[in-house]
């Protein structure tokens, strides 16, 4: 039974007829380069296997087996729930809307964190980091393994300069400059976000109309909630774009961006858009203090995996299922 289609490949729900238990089969589609990307994805999955308790921490990573046939891949992995994304739509569709309550979502962060810890330790950074890439494990334990890294590197690589998909990509991706796992800690910060007001925080249309958004809405931040951050997210600060003078030409020549001849940067401008309080309405102000610290717009103010877990946010109230 398929249960799901990526960019690279299908996965079916099959049964293992070695063990007769229900697993998940993920079929590359014939493609040389998604081939190549599939065996890059194996081989990440057996370093971490090798390097870490991936059990404990939040990883999909029970390689059952793999194989390879004329630019065919076939791997076989433990067989999880819905994701994020499709698990919100179903309850969207049954009118259920208090789900991904706060304390729910502070289990969800620190689980994703907690992965993302792992991964980090090992120079891994999982560029693909989604609500499609973050699977429910147990519904009423609210548990979730993070999937999916076919899209994963190491930090010594050289790095490519089309990763994260568009609406949870980092600022430093969008402009093309250097990149780390902080790129991760920013796809988190959207993903919570969405999973509290169900929408998908920035909307876009191109990377261009992306960027702009991102700016317009982190920039007309509410200075009292950023609390546990030193500054606020935006704008772009100006040593990131020294020597780019190129790339400031680009953004103010599409109409989007303006030039802060204060120093400060480039500015998003011709584009309305709520500011992130009021794009997240909650009454938490630890909950958006949380997200301006991983929304940074400078990549070494944004809290690193580690950081985030000892945020004020996530030290009380996480979900519990034996909680009452």
């Amino acid at each position: 039974m398929a249960i799901g289609e990526a960019v690279f490949s299908r996965t079916y729900k099959c049964i293992d007829t070695n063990t007769n238990q229900s697993v998940c089969l993920k079929i590359i589609k014939n493609n040389k380069e998604y081939f190549d990307q599939g065996v890059d994805e194996i081989r990440v999955l057996e370093y971490m296997d090798r390097n870490c308790k991936v059990d404990e921490r939040h990883l999909r990573c029970y390689l059952h087996r793999a194989l390879g046939y004329n630019f065919r891949l076939f791997a076989c992995f433990q067989l999880l729930r819905d994701n994020l994304y499709e698990f919100s739509r179903l309850l969207l569709e049954r009118g259920v809307i208090n789900y991904f309550s706060i304390p729910r979502l502070k289990k969800i962060a620190v689980e994703v964190l907690e992965a993302l810890d792992t991964l980090h330790s090992m120079g891994l950074v999982h560029c693909d980091l989604k609500p499609e890439n973050i699977l429910i494990r147990n519904f009423s334990a609210c548990t979730i393994k993070v999937i999916d890294f076919g899209s994963a590197c190491f930090t010594t690589d050289e790095l490519t300069s089309y990763v994260q998909s568009r609406s949870y990509r980092a600022p430093e991706v969008i402009l093309g400059l250097v990149y780390d796992e902080k790129i991760d800690l920013w796809s988190l910060g959207c993903i919570m976000a969405e999973m509290f007001t169900g929408e998908v925080l920035f909307r876009n249309d191109s990377e261009q109309t992306l960027l702009a958004r991102i700016l317009a809405t982190i920039e007309n931040a509410d200075t009292d909630a950023c609390g546990w951050c030193d500054s606020l997210a935006g704008p772009i600060p100006a040593p990131l774009l020294d020597g780019r003078e190129d790339l400031q030409t680009q953004l103010t020549d599409t109409g989007l961006f303006k030039v802060d001849h204060m120093g400060n940067g480039v500015l998003a401008a011709s584009l309305i858009a709520p500011s992130l309080e009021d794009a997240v309405p909650t009454g938490d102000q630890q909950f958006l203090a949380f997200l301006h610290a991983l929304l940074q717009i400078d990549p070494a103010r944004r809290l690193s995996a580690r950081q985030a877990l000892t945020h004020p946010w996530l030290q009380h109230g996480v979900f519990s299922e034996n909680r009452i």
